[in-house]
């Protein structure tokens, strides 16, 4: 089926790799140099995987820092810029929020770029696993557990939604808040307990934030109890004002890219469907 290059990432990437290697391509490996569970895959040069690869696949997300690759397995840091643009510019790359890689060089405006992340299979499968990987994370710092303790999500995009529909399914008290009227319609049929951001209240075992805009402060941190647990899922900024938690001693974790940390393997699998899905679409576009 030819060559596909996997570069740098978390252990997502791995599984994805192994899963393009299960489908029949050649993957070639780079940015890896120190991660484990590489054997069987053949490591190269960044420069081979662009000498060789028409297909490229990046990690989600491609970079923290807006300078360098998300490659905390490399053997040296892989900047991004002109000169890491050059090195795929005969490829298909694709990758996880690209406007985040095409910041780092204006030349990403003539090389093939498709986002994953952006895929709305992508995206819902994501939130599952980051339902799932938020509720283990509760676990291990709630020392009394989740069933039948009083949960609260704040938001209910789609994370929001899984976290819902996975708490009321472990028996916990589930509260969520949410703006619009119709969410909180929903929040009622799935059988938690609806409340505007106006209405919050608590204390709470563990608040769980999807937010990425202020929605926990002062008033709502001051109704919580020294025990409760606050999760932050958002991305930054986040949604907490973290000077009124240390004010009432309500601890804050901040949680991200938890899929690649609790199950990496269906996160990878679920890049690589993504990125099927587009290659299929490619096709039947040239037809």
């Amino acid at each position: 089926m030819g060559y596909f290059g996997v570069v740098g990432g978390d252990r997502r990437q791995l599984y994805a790799a192994r899963s393009l290697e299960k489908r029949g391509w050649n993957v070639l490996l780079a940015g890896w140099e120190q991660g484990e569970g590489t054997e069987g895959l053949h490591q190269v040069s960044l420069e081979e995987v662009g000498r060789q690869c028409e297909n490229v696949l990046l990690p989600l997300p491609v970079t923290r820092d807006g300078l360098m690759l998300h490659a905390p397995f490399s053997q040296a840091p892989i900047p991004l810029g002109d000169g890491f643009a050059r090195l795929l510019s005969r490829c298909r790359v694709f990758v996880g929020m690209a406007e985040k890689l095409q910041a780092t060089s204006s030349l990403w405006q003539q090389i093939p770029l498709l986002d994953y992340a952006a895929r709305e299979e992508m995206a819902l499968g994501n939130a599952f696993l980051t339902a799932e990987g938020a509720i283990a994370l509760a676990v291990e710092k709630t020392p009394g557990g989740l069933w039948g303790s009083r949960c609260l999500v704040t938001g209910f995009g789609r994370i929001g939604k899984a976290l819902c529909l996975d708490l009321r399914g472990m028996g916990a008290q589930v509260a969520c808040c949410a703006r619009k009227p119709w969410d909180l319609t929903a929040i009622r049929a799935l059988g938690c307990k609806a409340l505007t951001y106006e209405e919050m209240d608590g204390p709470y075992s563990v608040i769980f934030n999807t937010v990425p805009a202020p929605v926990l402060g002062e008033r709502a941190l001051s109704r919580q109890s020294e025990g409760t647990v606050l999760l932050e899922l958002a991305s930054a900024p986040g949604g907490i004002d973290r000077e009124a938690a240390r004010r009432w001693n309500v601890p804050v974790i901040d949680a991200p890219s938890l899929p690649g940390k609790y199950s990496p393997k269906a996160s990878g699998e679920l890049i690589v469907e993504a990125v099927y899905h587009m290659l299929h679409e490619e096709r039947r576009n040239l037809q």
